[in-house]
């Protein structure tokens, strides 16, 4: 899919103050017990081997990180509340980053630099720093960042967790990682970010192709 290829990656929209959270989060229905996340133009847009450069430095509270070139770097709009919310569920969804960087160290640096609001209602980090923020790194349960294969960072998650690949939803902008559903894994192919809206279609998906689309009794 085309993207930039230049050295600053187009700047993020406005953060929407009161995410519009789809019901796929409220019906009782069956959700995925790990949900994971590519992370270039999926979590946040920009390639982090290509576009940063280190070393790279939090600005304000940890809304953004800047690097040596002075370049601004974040997630995409919807990116933290997501990610706070799933962490904020009666049963937390396990939450991993599945990323074929070639700048891991970054990538993690990025993370950890970056915060996001407790509050899933809060979006990101305000402009000042607070307690009730916390770094982005603290919403991943696991991470799997490395060149290579994605059935490869998916096989890592499995014996790691224990969690069954058709308990899994994978993210990812890059249609050739569609091959991790050959391992039972449902991946949801994205064009511009996470999106509240893409959560929605991913778990309706994930649901249909597990048959899951009823209640399901307590165990």
């Amino acid at each position: 899919m085309p993207k930039r290829t230049g050295k600053t990656p187009p700047p993020p929209a406005e953060i929407p103050q009161q995410p519009n959270i789809p019901t796929v989060f409220t019906d009782g229905l069956p959700l995925p017990k790990m949900i994971a996340f590519d992370l270039d133009y999926t979590l946040w847009p920009f390639w982090v081997d290509t576009h940063v450069s280190a070393p790279l430095k939090a600005k304000s509270g940890g809304t953004h990180s800047v690097d040596r070139f002075g370049e601004s770097f974040t997630f995409y709009p919807h990116v933290p509340q997501i990610l706070a919310l799933l962490k904020s569920l009666p049963t937390p969804i396990l939450v991993a980053s599945a990323s074929r960087t070639h700048a891991p160290d970054l990538a993690q640096t990025l993370l950890t630099q970056l915060t996001i609001a407790t509050d899933p209602g809060g979006g990101s980090a305000s402009s000042t720093t607070s307690s009730s923020n916390k770094k982005a790194a603290e919403f991943f349960d696991y991470h799997q960042i490395f060149p290579g294969d994605k059935k490869t960072h998916f096989k890592r998650l499995n014996e790691k967790t224990g969690v069954g690949y058709e308990e899994m939803l994978f993210f990812d902008d890059e249609a050739r990682n569609k091959n991790v559903e050959q391992l039972g894994v449902v991946m949801c192919l994205i064009r511009d970010g996470v999106t509240w809206g893409e959560m929605d279609r991913g778990i309706r998906e994930w649901r249909k192709r597990n048959g899951r689309e009823t209640r399901e009794k307590a165990t």
